[in-house]
């Protein structure tokens, strides 16, 4: 009896011990669990959209990439119905064959893993599911530890729970590593194969499912390509056992030529990219922002009329080279909408700097420059601005004003034969072009063949002030105090930038309504959302009757025949077309604006580092500038302007009566050009100067 109670103590307790082993183990493994669970990650996330992945910047149609704004995962959402059924079916025969089965961890692989590993003595062998795969890459790391594991089974399992199958796998494709900074099979496919996942092949599905397993060693342009070429025929195999695909179509898939791209796609229009969008896009989202945000950024550009006017400035340039001209600039905008159409900084993005001196370091050509954002001067084609102040203050193209040698500061000697005045002051007594003066003049010719004489006295009727105020509000954003150019400015004294004077001509070419610059069309959040459109606040910068006038002069080719000639590069048989052209003094800048109703060109040829050319304006940028207007006039709407009223008073000195043998100071009153004429016009310190100068042409005052 003693013996039995003795053994039925010992059995209890044994029983004691093992049911306190049992419990603290289930215990201990129970907080184990706990605390390795703690903060775990929320597989919400998936949905909250913050999946990291490129911004993309596309042309006006939204179908050509022109830039991808990456960080350090290069990445495109795609949907599972865009990824072709071989790639998925390749994924899963390969990385998780019994995926459509287990409830997001595989336990035969698990144990099979677990041997392996005792075996080997050390943590090599994974046994992951697709699931598991997912919830490593993206929540946790790839180090191998009881924590992470016990962490990447638990969220698998809760995944599997919540989601299908089809949502799993696809945020698996988008989400794996392909080796770089590329992520997902769109951003892969993109960067092997050169086109979208969508397009892909059977063998080339069995590529991108071998590259999975080691991304950096099986890189297709890297030293293993054979071993990757191996895996891809296994894969292949493995889609054959899982009755994917057929014996026939896998050996018809191996003997197939696989051909990689392996070129990073170049930027387009690389200097409206880099110079223009990026810094407008990195001041008001963010680099980082952008880096991972996802956004579908669709721009004005008109991707076939940038190429086409790229192949023209550079096949121009090079003919240009024996006039000293070495680098050009060219922008083509909408100036009813203010889109941005094209944008050209240079002959060459990719060309290398030349014509460099070894005194100064600098250089003829800079490729990487903008000249459209340059400062320039832009000679007489600053002239319509000035012309435009005029008309509003109530100058017509039919005043006429004398054009005649003539000094414009009163305290040089009315022969303009001086260089300094005895006051200590420069004389100023400009030329025209051609060193000729043509007498009496309307302002109709004068705009139209560039004259300079009756330009800058015009300026001097219509204000320096007044004059400059006006092109501020046209566009030219460059040109601030009147004291820093006189009646210089009229003939391109201040620096401004092409672009600006390409919108500023826009007002013009839109009936006097500026339209804002609009280099965007819409922005797109990663689900498609628009945060940020075109802007359409038009205003009215000039009276249509002042802008129609201006059309009407520099879209005259009989006007401007005389210094052009009647078939000049400005001029189009079949097309209304406004054009002018700017010189500045020493040929350091080559300018030609033109317009029509839907479209403004303007091209600037120079060197960047200002020397002297040996052609003017017309000679250089004319044929740059008529070549692409050629092209866009024949891919575009074909539109006259609308004609200015004809002039209803026929006795007022501005509208065209001669001037008896005076200035046209003698007749009005400078302040208001429209009333009657000052009692004392001499009082006007430029009155004595230009009747001088009358006097003298006339023929009545000895030199």
């Amino acid at each position: 009896m003693r013996k039995k109670r003795e053994k039925k103590n010992i059995l209890a307790l044994l029983i004691k011990g093992f049911l306190i082993f049992f419990i603290s183990t289930i215990l201990i493994g129970f907080l184990l669990v706990v605390f390795y669970i703690r903060d775990l990650p929320r597989p919400e996330k998936f949905t909250e959209g913050v999946i990291p992945q490129s911004t993309k910047i596309y042309d006006r149609e939204g179908e050509i990439l022109l830039y991808e704004v990456t960080g350090e995962e290069k990445r495109t959402i795609v949907s599972l119905d865009v990824i072709p059924d071989y790639l998925q079916k390749a994924v899963v025969a390969t990385e998780d064959n019994g995926f459509y089965q287990h409830q997001g961890i595989d336990l035969k692989g698990l144990f099979r893993a677990v041997l392996i590993d005792l075996k080997l003595g050390k943590p090599t062998h994974g046994g992951s599911t697709i699931t598991q795969q997912l919830i490593r890459s993206y929540f946790l790391t790839t180090k191998k530890t009881l924590e992470r594991k016990t962490r990447e089974i638990i969220l698998s399992l809760e995944l599997e729970r919540r989601y299908p199958k089809e949502q799993i796998l696809e945020w698996y494709l988008n989400l794996i590593p392909f080796g770089s900074n590329l992520y997902g099979v769109e951003a892969a496919s993109q960067t092997f194969f050169g086109k979208s996942v969508a397009e892909l092949s059977l063998p080339e599905s069995a590529v991108m499912a071998a590259i999975i397993k080691a991304p950096s060693y099986l890189w297709p342009n890297g030293s293993h390509k054979e071993e990757l070429l191996a895996r891809k025929n296994y894969v292949l195999d493995r889609m054959v056992i899982n009755k994917y695909i057929t014996q026939e179509e896998a050996a018809a898939a191996k003997e197939e030529e696989i051909v990689f791209t392996m070129e990073s796609a170049p930027i387009e229009a690389p200097h409206f990219i880099t110079t223009y969008i990026m810094p407008y896009l990195e001041d008001k989202y963010g680099r980082d922002h952008l880096n991972k945000a996802g956004l579908r950024i669709y721009t004005t550009l008109n991707i076939d009329y940038q190429k086409r006017a790229e192949v023209i400035l550079e096949e121009k340039l090079e003919e240009l080279k024996i006039y000293n001209a070495y680098n050009g600039g060219l922008v083509v905008l909408d100036p009813r909408t203010g889109e941005l159409l094209v944008m050209i900084g240079s002959k060459d993005w990719q060309g290398e700097s030349a014509e460099c001196s070894s005194e100064t370091g600098r250089c003829k050509f800079n490729p990487k420059v903008n000249v459209t954002l340059s400062l320039r001067q832009p000679g007489s084609a600053f002239k319509p601005f000035v012309y435009a102040t005029a008309f509003e203050k109530g100058y017509t193209p039919e005043t006429l004003l004398w054009d005649i040698a003539t000094e414009f500061n009163p305290n040089c000697s009315p022969a303009a034969n001086q260089s300094f005045s005895s006051y200590g002051g420069a004389c100023y007594h400009p030329r025209n072009y051609n060193n000729t003066f043509s007498g009496l003049i309307t302002l109709r010719s004068a705009l139209a063949q560039s004259r300079n004489l009756p330009s800058v006295k015009l300026l001097y009727l219509a204000n320096v002030e007044d004059s400059l105020a006006m092109a501020n509000k046209l566009g030219i954003t460059t040109l601030k105090s009147s004291d820093d150019y006189g009646l210089a400015l009229v003939l391109g004294g201040g620096e401004v930038k092409l672009l600006d004077m390409a919108y500023g001509y826009g007002v013009f070419a839109n009936d006097g309504i500026k339209a804002p610059q609009n280099f965007i069309l819409k922005i797109e959040d990663n689900k498609g959302n628009i945060i940020e459109e075109v802007k359409r606040d038009n205003i009215r910068i000039l009276s249509a009757q002042t802008a129609r006038k201006i059309n009407d002069i520099l879209s005259d080719n009989e006007a401007r025949s005389p210094m052009f000639g009647y078939n000049s590069l400005l001029h189009f048989e079949e097309y209304q077309v406004a054009a002018k052209t700017g010189t500045t003094q020493y040929l350091n800048d080559a300018w030609t604006i033109g317009y029509t109703p839907s479209l403004v060109t303007a091209v600037w040829v120079g060197n960047n580092d200002n020397t002297a050319m040996t052609k003017a304006g017309i000679s250089l940028a004319g044929p740059i500038w008529h070549d692409t207007m050629d092209y866009l006039l024949a891919n575009s709407e074909n539109t006259n302007f609308i004609n200015p009223q004809e002039k209803t008073e026929r006795d007022s000195i501005l509208t065209g009566q001669d001037l008896n043998n005076h200035s046209i100071l003698h007749y009005i009153n400078k302040k208001d050009p429209q009333g009657p004429a000052l009692e004392n016009p001499s009082q006007d310190p430029q009155y004595n100067n230009w009747e001088y100068a009358v006097k003298r042409y006339l023929g009545s005052e000895s030199d």
